[in-house]
């Protein structure tokens, strides 16, 4: 098992390290793949085959996260959380920023589940 991603077709290949990527959002059969140095790449490929893609090709596939219908996340990216207005940043906290708009109902679990490893953590 690799740890990236790698998409391939008839006239390209795209390998992209799990630590640089930051989120993926589909609409329909496209999906844009944005990487951490602000990259962003378009596939014709539905967000459930990528889903499985980081499943099968990352070390740490737990690292991403499918948030609503129409994006996957790094989950070691996620900064700021506000379901009440269905905004998600990604962030390293030093140069880069994305800002996503993402489903309250989506958004809340994810709060959820980091409030929930928070009060699992043991010193």
């Amino acid at each position: 098992m690799s740890d990236f991603l790698t998409i391939s077709n008839a006239n390209e290949l795209i390998r992209i390290p799990a630590e640089g990527l930051a989120y993926i959002e589909s609409e329909g059969n496209y999906s844009d793949i944005h990487t951490c140095d602000g990259g962003k790449r378009t596939v014709t490929v539905q967000l459930g085959i990528l889903e499985e893609m980081i499943h099968q090709q990352f070390q740490r596939p737990d690292e991403f996260a499918r948030i609503g219908k129409s994006l996957i996340v790094n989950l070691r990216l996620i900064h700021y959380i506000n379901p009440a207005k269905k905004q998600l940043i990604l962030s390293d906290c030093r140069t880069f920023r994305f800002d996503l708009d993402a489903s309250k109902e989506a958004l809340k679990k994810l709060k959820e589940y980091f409030e929930k490893e928070r009060n699992n953590e043991t010193f």
